[in-house]
């Protein structure tokens, strides 16, 4: 099956070429080396503008191309499965837009997305440094004295006989703001009222080629882990002239407009870990297949195929996941305060594990930037770690789902939430709707509909089972997910209502909720979307009889505390099919998609033989 998303990011991908030939604009040597200088990727970015990259940021509707938010995940994945550091800062414009796309004039959505399809860098400045996550508290504010002292004035009042001051005065310190000194357009979080309060901050759309000299400064680049290329800086405004049409939506309802947004940028964050994993993956099989241990290559030790076949589970786990979250953008807008959580806690952290686990394969080589591959594996180690801080960390962003704790319980009793979208969503041959975000809420009022639609997506397997019993264990290991799940909207029911002083235990229900929503998604995009994949040549081996679903499942059952559900002949037919992938040059997925890297020196051997070859 053809899936334009996929097919779109292989011919970028082609355009970029080899990132194993240094004389490549975009390789990995020229990453090592901008990333020991720790300077930005210039260069690279202007790869991306020649291929039109920043168009795909754009909605059609203010002039770019941005029609279908899976297809955005896949181009950001694949830049990030080469560097993080470039995926990072250059995604950050379309971070910066959405603000404008969620709640700006038509008139701020053409200007800005002609300024970002120009190249000009776009930031989101919403953090401060004594505040952190803690929106309400932030401090940049209007000036409302000097406000006033332009009121008052002669020029002012003649242009405004009704006495309201045409722009405000920003002042104020935002910090650890990416692309803060290199971006020329800001979407800004700022106090509009004195009070604060959850109506009283703006979102202003601040050109700082219009600021006047003087009433603004950067703050200097933060030295980081990792991304040690990004402009990971700050921005101080010291009574800033900012025109009132640079408002954005309605004066005061900017911290809504900000967490909307934060629900299509969470989202999309799953790009940055599925690029993170590819990569990682690909240099953990490459040494195995290369190490020699003990007379064998590593490839053929029993622990390291264990380690190997986990990790590739889990990088179809996390690509599963992300698939139906990206493509419910639109279908299930309305639910996206959920999703977006889900995604956001699940795929950094699931990602940081992965990468833990292979470190342990390549011992100390993961940690040595000369020995293997260049070092690219401490990169990228590195580089992910930054991806759960992005847009909420991990505790904010199960502390989302604690709040919506009493209408999921409610949703999941009664059947309700938006099963038609969450069909739609994992369902990869339905066209996607427009994006409405006007349908964006910051609480799922009716459930999920993933989640409730995962009774039905076992009765489908089952059925399917009496037929193939092939896919027996696959309907039996959903059968105990759907149980799970009960349960832990048992759990939840417990923590109803609780806004404040949020117990630990109820942190760890939400964590066990994203595991069963991501096993209802992954359950709910097999049962919907095999029939059309399972004859693909190179990736319908996934698909038929269950395999990527049952090693899924199993890595998701086991998190919740179950017994596993696979023996060991499921990891070797997934360590077989990963192995066959990157022989082939194709990258390990569950849609087929081929990659310009190089093929290691020696094919890879199948997973039955245990030729030797030497490191």
């Amino acid at each position: 099956m053809e899936h334009p998303p996929y097919r779109l990011a292989e011919e970028f991908d082609r355009f970029l070429g080899d990132p194993d030939d240094p004389g490549e604009v975009f390789s990995y040597a020229r990453c090592a080396e901008l990333d020991e200088k720790e300077e930005f990727p210039a260069d690279i970015c202007d790869r991306f503008q020649e291929w039109g990259l920043p168009d795909e940021y754009v909605p059609v509707e203010h002039g770019g191309r941005l029609h279908d938010y899976e297809q955005v995940l896949q181009l950001v994945r694949t830049v990030a499965r080469r560097d993080l550091t470039c995926a990072i800062g250059h995604g950050k414009t379309y971070l910066g837009g959405v603000c404008v796309w969620v709640a700006g004039s038509a008139e701020q959505g053409a200007r800005l997305g002609a300024d970002i399809m120009a190249g000009v860098p776009v930031s989101l400045g919403l953090t401060e440094r004594a505040h952190g996550s803690d929106l309400l508290a932030n401090d940049v504010r209007t000036d409302d004295k000097a406000s006033k002292a332009n009121e008052a004035s002669k020029a002012d009042k003649a242009a405004n006989p009704d006495g309201v001051a045409d722009h405000w005065l920003v002042s104020g310190e935002k910090w650890l703001i990416n692309n803060a000194t290199r971006g020329s357009v800001l979407s800004l979080l700022t106090r509009t009222h004195p009070d604060g309060g959850p109506r009283g901050f703006s979102v202003l759309l601040v050109d700082k080629r219009e600021l006047d000299e003087g009433t603004y400064r950067h703050l200097p680049k933060i030295p980081t882990l990792g991304i040690r290329g990004a402009d990971i800086s700050g921005i101080a405004f010291d009574g800033a002239r900012v025109p009132r049409s640079a408002l954005v939506g309605a004066e005061g309802a900017g911290l809504e407009i900000v967490l909307k947004a934060l629900q299509l940028t969470r989202t999309m964050c799953a790009a940055l870990s599925l690029g993170a994993g590819d990569h990682g993956l690909r240099l953990g099989l490459d040494f195995a297949e290369e190490r020699e241990l003990y007379g064998r290559r590593l490839i053929d030790i029993p622990q390291a195929r264990h380690v190997l076949a986990g990790a590739a589970a889990d990088v179809l786990l996390h690509e599963a996941v992300a698939l139906v979250a990206a493509r419910a953008v639109q279908t299930q807008t309305a639910e996206l305060s959920v999703t977006s959580a889900v995604v956001k806690y699940l795929l950094p952290t699931g990602t940081d594990q992965l990468l833990a686990d292979l470190t342990g394969l390549l011992g100390a080589r993961a940690f040595l930037k000369d020995v293997h591959a260049n070092g690219r594996f401490q990169k990228v180690e590195r580089d992910h770690r930054i991806v759960g801080l992005f847009d909420g960390n991990t505790l904010v962003n199960l502390n989302s789902l604690v709040n919506q704790f009493r209408p999921l319980v409610r949703g999941f009793k009664r059947g309700t939430g938006d099963t038609a979208g969450a069909g739609d969503a994992c369902d990869l041959a339905t066209p996607l709707p427009p994006l409405d975000p006007s349908k964006l809420s910051l609480v799922a009022r009716h459930g999920s509909g993933v989640v409730a639609g995962l009774a039905a997506s076992v009765e489908e397997i089952t059925r399917r089972a009496a037929r193939n019993p092939a896919l027996g264990p696959v309907a039996e290991a959903a059968r105990r997910l759907l149980a799970v799940t009960t349960e832990v909207h048992a759990e939840m029911e417990t923590y109803q209502g609780v806004l404040a002083e949020v117990p630990a235990a109820a942190f760890e229900v939400a964590r066990r909720y994203t595991l069963c929503w991501a096993g209802a998604a992954c359950v709910g995009l097999w049962t919907r979307s095999t029939d059309r994949l399972g004859d693909d040549p190179g990736t319908g081996a996934l698909w038929r009889d269950g395999l990527w679903l049952r090693a899924a499942l199993d890595r998701l059952l086991v998190r919740l505390g179950e017994p596993a559900a696979n023996g060991r002949e499921t990891g070797e037919e997934l360590l077989g099919a990963l192995r066959a992938a990157r022989s082939s040059g194709r990258l390990f997925s569950l849609l087929p998609q081929r990659v310009p890297e190089r093929r290691p020196a020696t094919p890879a051997a199948p997973s039955g033989e245990t030729e030797r070859t030497s490191c």
